[in-house]
This record gives structure tokens, C-alpha cells and sequence, in this order.
């Protein structure tokens, strides 16, 4: 594993021991940046399993000016400090050792709100969309942010639900990975949707 592109460019990347995660291959990373990137003018990304932090690396090297990396194994936060100081992106990273739900939680008492998420939970759940709802309900996306869902290709996720609308998808090998933008709608002062245009009158 190494870093596909920008400032730490080729740096290799330390994987996590084990065969607990599954690291994004350089093929499907460089593919997955392609499609909403390449390169980025700021912003805050969260890497939410992020095993190696591959992934939030990546898009710090590309331009994102902060990355926030959890996971829950003592190994993969050991594993991301490594990688963040071999690229020299530490500076710009924050790290935390909690579940995705409990960390959700932590951030939004914090008042961060991210520009890209990358959520790549280990295959055996299935809870993707889920946890997009919850970082809704708890205001920590920027409107028109970036969600990079990973799963298993066998498995499939609705293309639309709630503020959220699947914009790509490519399917690599048994990896597929889904694109969504994030599209709150706005309401008026008293709680209501605020539309462009008002209803026609009922007849």
C-alpha cells in the first residue's frame, strides 16, 4: 500500500497486522479519488473505520486540510499514527479509539462538521446507511458533503433515503463502493420545508 497521489505521493503505507481489516487496494483507491476528487481546496474529511487510515491519508495528501481517524482496534490506531508520521500529515490529523457510534456521538459535542466521510465498516454489517442518518440527526455534515460507502458487492444499498442520494457506484471484484451527496432540505423559521416555488391553491 502506498500513497496514490498529491503531496505524499508513493509513501508507503503500513497495513494493519492481521487479517481483521481490509485495506482499500492502491487500484481502488486511485479509482475511488477519480471519481470525487481528484484533488480537494480544503475541507475536513472523517475516516470512520479507518483501519490503516488509508483512506483519510489519501485525502489529505490531496488537499483536505483536517482528517479525523477512528477505530476501534488498539492495533489500527497504532498503525495510523505510523502512517500519518511517515507521510508527515500528523499535524492534520486527530485520532480516536471508539466505536463508529459512540465516536458520531463525541464529535457532534465537539461541533465538527465534515466535507467528506469515508465509511468502510467491516462486511459483516450492514449498517451504512444507518450510521448516514445518525451523522444527519446529529448535524455533522457540511450541505453538499461527500459520503464514500464501501461494502461487499453481494450487498446492496438504497440509492436514495433521506437527505442522502447515491450519485456513483462501482463494483471491484467483492468490493463495491457507492458515492452519495448530501442534500438537507432547508426549512422556514417555523419548521417547515422551505420550497422555490409555493403550492398552487386547491380548487
Amino acid at each position: 500500500m502506498r500513497v496514490v497521489s498529491g503531496s505524499a505521493k508513493g509513501r508507503p503505507l503500513k497495513a494493519v497486522p492481521g487479517t481483521g481489516t481490509r485495506p482499500t487496494t492502491d487500484k481502488v483507491k486511485e479509482a475511488l479519488f477519480s471519481m470525487i476528487g481528484p484533488y480537494f481546496e480544503g475541507g475536513t474529511a472523517l475516516d470512520l473505520f479507518a483501519g490503516s487510515g488509508g483512506l483519510g491519508i489519501e485525502a489529505l495528501s490531496r488537499g483536505m486540510d483536517k482528517a479525523v481517524f477512528v477505530d476501534l482496534e488498539s492495533k489500527s490506531i497504532e498503525v495510523i499514527r505510523a502512517n500519518l508520521k511517515a507521510t508527515k500529515l500528523e499535524d492534520q490529523a486527530a485520532i480516536y479509539r471508539n466505536d463508529a457510534g459512540r465516536a458520531l456521538k463525541a464529535l457532534a459535542k465537539r461541533s465538527t462538521q465534515f466535507d467528506l466521510v469515508f465509511l468502510d465498516p467491516p462486511y459483516r454489517m450492514k449498517n451504512g446507511d444507518e450510521l448516514m442518518l445518525t451523522m444527519h440527526e446529529l448535524e455533522l455534515l457540511e450541505p453538499e458533503a461527500t459520503i464514500v460507502l464501501e461494502y461487499e458487492s453481494k450487498y446492496s444499498y438504497p440509492e436514495q433515503f433521506g437527505p442522502f442520494e447515491q450519485t456513483r457506484k462501482a463494483l471491484y471484484g467483492e468490493t463495491a463502493v457507492s458515492i452519495y451527496h448530501y442534500a438537507p432540505v432547508a426549512t422556514t423559521e417555523d419548521g417547515e420545508p422551505s420550497t422555490a416555488e409555493e403550492e398552487a391553491p386547491h380548487e
